[in-house]
């Protein structure tokens, strides 16, 4: 199998590879690139809205989507009983290699019968829903992990800047669907995800499908560049 490009990358960074890139293509954007370096940063590296979120975690924690473990890694320097979450194999030996305590190597729509108090989905951890209909499928599921009162922390961002002319008007395809549904393709070395959707969602709109489904919705801190770091609680 050789689409882990992720996992294959953190591999190469822990054996000294320090200047490694992950290759990001989109249908939306010219291709990017991830330095490995930035997903093993230490707390006086992450951006204050990391920082927050971290702050705002309590109880069980289960880290969806963990990579590198970094911020799990922050989580347990402050004795929080933290589970990191990644259905890459390489991420979760790269973890485990750094000491992440407790690693769960799976899907996050895979796991039944576990309870945590808090979801962290950091990164636009939340882009994992891929679709408005995936996040429908998500918000389900997640009552289904979460305990009485528990809440998912989540960074995500409104990207409808990214169809903005330059006289300041949005051009959309009414017929694509919704704007923030994206599709990415990961490469590094022979190494590559192949094509798969991911969300970006704007806060109003979920706003909306949190409330559908049960949850309170809080912000807790907006960018500069349409990202946000909200909370949706359950009672």
């Amino acid at each position: 199998m050789k689409n882990d490009p992720i996992g294959v990358a953190l591999q190469d960074y822990l054996a000294g590879t320090e200047d490694a890139e992950i290759i990001v293509e989109s249908n939306l954007a010219e291709d990017d690139v991830i330095p490995v370096q930035y997903l093993f940063r230490k707390e006086e590296e992450m951006p204050e809205m990391e920082l927050l979120a971290l702050e705002n975690c309590r109880g069980q924690v289960l880290d969806v989507g963990a990579g590198s473990g970094c911020h799990a890694l922050a989580l347990q320097r402050q004795k929080i009983s933290v589970t990191a979450l990644d259905k890459s194999a390489g991420a979760v030996e790269a973890m485990q290699r750094q000491g992440v305590e407790h690693v769960l190597h799976k899907d996050l729509f895979d796991i039944q019968g576990a309870k945590y108090d808090t979801l962290l989905m950091l990164m636009n951890g939340i882009g994992i829903a891929g679709t408005l209909a995936g996040l429908e499928r998500f918000l389900e599921h997640a009552k289904q992990l979460l305990k009485s009162g528990g809440q998912i922390l989540l960074e995500s961002s409104d990207i409808l800047y990214m169809f903005e002319e330059e006289d300041g008007s949005v051009t959309l395809d009414l017929n694509a669907g919704y704007y923030g549904e994206v599709k990415y393709n990961m490469k590094y070395k022979d190494q590559e995800s192949g094509w798969f959707n991911w969300l970006f969602i704007d806060p109003a709109i979920l706003e909306d499908y949190a409330t559908e489904h049960g949850y309170t919705f809080v912000m807790l801190q907006q960018g500069d560049a349409g990202n946000y770091l909200a909370k949706l609680s359950l009672p």
